[in-house]
């Protein structure tokens, strides 16, 4: 009774914190998730300590899991992104590619296993739909064009996240594939297209539990959780991830007629949900390995943001759209995403990855994600050519990065000028044979008196 005592008295702790960091990022401009997984990082084990037992929100944590693809399940307008459906399922589809064939290059080098690859690669290929929504709706872009496309390919990629948590359960035991994994994926898929595709030829649903539960307000969210809970238990039993059944469960109840409703309802509990979904994230983040790891872990976090910002322009400029709203919309989309966490922590739990792997994966996310700032900056700017009217790609990058390149430039020529002032007052005392000179060179030395 202690111990559930000091228990509750830590998450009590950390839940408040979550709230003064949550509201501190919402100042800030930046999304409120980001605040709880500083939170969670802050008082957890390798912060100050306040919540040792990582496994005391676990239950709530993999709560927090359905409840978000139930949320993103809900929120998807499939109507709305059925004009970019081709950029979106392109670009999704070449990133997936790209990026599993970039971590099987570098896995033959490593000599990593198969799953480790494949779950890599589904890693980089996801962007964060809660960073890149709130950066859109800060400068403005989110009912735009651009905005259309960069939310058709988060969608997209929303999409895909059930697939691959279903291929990297697949790992689970032997490690290989076999028929059965197979027929689960290919099940999964099957029934995921044809449901969009009944949603999106039809009105929207009645559901059947709607005249029963009225307008009471008490039953109506119930309802909601039920559904989704019924949804991922019958998935479950049917062999298939109990995530699935609560996305395909959202996917439903947000093309129905109680969509308004249903969120407007169920968004309390949500958000306590998803608060501690992040809040576990940050609980999980290792400062130990990341000091020991920090060139590793920031070496990795650049790459990434720069390939997927480069990849992201490139098939999206390729794929007819003007070379500024690529640029935009790739930067947009350059951060990791929020399911890396959770296919990390599948990965790990079906021996796809060992704790080093998940660990790194875990830190790489969260500075990317804590990055943003720096892109919505980079956006804001875009934005802003995109106003001016600049058609070339060059001159969008020349307008946006200029001033920092010109700063480059002008303390590398600083750099250089002192290096070569140096070299010559160096060559010229050696010449000289002049041995008196100190460390302090090349400063004047202060004069020294003659001996006595």
């Amino acid at each position: 009774m202690h111990e559930y005592g000091q228990s509750l008295t830590g998450l009590a702790i950390v839940a408040l914190a979550a709230l003064v960091c949550g509201a501190a990022m919402q100042r800030l401009k930046q999304p409120p998730v980001m605040g709880y997984i500083l939170a969670g990082a802050i008082l957890g084990p390798t912060g100050a300590g306040l919540v040792e037992n990582r496994e005391f929100v676990s239950l709530l944590a993999e709560l927090g899991v359905l409840m978000l693809l139930f949320l993103i399940g809900m929120e998807l307008s499939l109507r709305a992104v059925r004009e970019v459906w081709r950029v979106a399922l392109a670009t999704t589809a070449v990133q997936i590619l790209v990026g599993v064939l970039a971590m099987s290059a570098l896995g033959a080098l490593l000599d990593w296993p198969l799953p480790q690859t494949v779950l890599l690669g589904f890693v980089v290929a996801l962007s964060s739909t809660a960073v890149a929504i709130k950066m859109m709706e800060e400068i403005g872009e989110l009912r735009t064009r651009t905005g259309q496309i960069a939310l058709g390919i988060l969608v997209a990629q929303d999409l895909a996240v059930v697939p691959m948590m279903l291929v990297i359960g697949a790992f689970r035991g032997g490690g290989t594939f076999g028929l059965e994994a197979l027929f689960k994926i290919a099940l999964s898929i099957g029934l995921l297209t044809a449901l969009i595709v009944y949603l999106l030829r039809r009105q929207r649903l009645r559901l059947p539990f709607a005249k029963a539960v009225g307008s009471n307000t008490d039953l109506i969210p119930l309802a909601g959780l039920g559904f989704c809970f019924g949804a991922a238990a019958l998935s479950g039993l049917l062999g298939l991830s109990a995530a699935y059944g609560a996305f395909l469960a959202g996917l439903v109840i947000g093309n129905s007629t109680s969509r308004r409703v249903m969120i407007h309802h169920t968004a309390p509990i949500q958000a306590i949900l998803l608060m501690v979904f992040f809040l576990s994230i940050g609980l999980l983040i290792d400062f130990d390995y990341i000091l020991d790891n920090l060139v590793t872990v920031l070496s990795i976090v650049a790459f990434v943001a720069v390939l997927k910002t480069g990849l992201n322009i490139l098939v999206i400029g390729f794929l007819g759209q003007p070379w500024p709203r690529a640029i935009l919309a790739g930067t947009l989309l350059a951060q990791l995403g929020e399911f890396s966490f959770v296919l990390a922590a599948l990965g790990l739990e079906v021996d796809a990855i060992d704790g080093d792997t998940y660990r790194l994966i875990v830190a790489v996310t969260v500075l990317s994600l804590l990055g943003s700032p720096f892109w919505l900056e980079t956006a804001r700017r875009l934005h802003r050519v995109a106003l001016l009217g600049v058609t070339s790609g060059r001159e969008t990058l020349r307008v946006t990065f200029g001033q920092e390149v010109m700063g480059i430039i002008r303390s590398a020529g600083r750099a250089g000028t002192w290096l070569a002032r140096s070299s010559s007052v160096l060559w010229r005392r050696l010449a000289a044979r002049d041995w008196r000179w100190q460390w302090r060179w090349p400063w004047p030395r202060r004069p020294t008196l003659p001996p006595e």
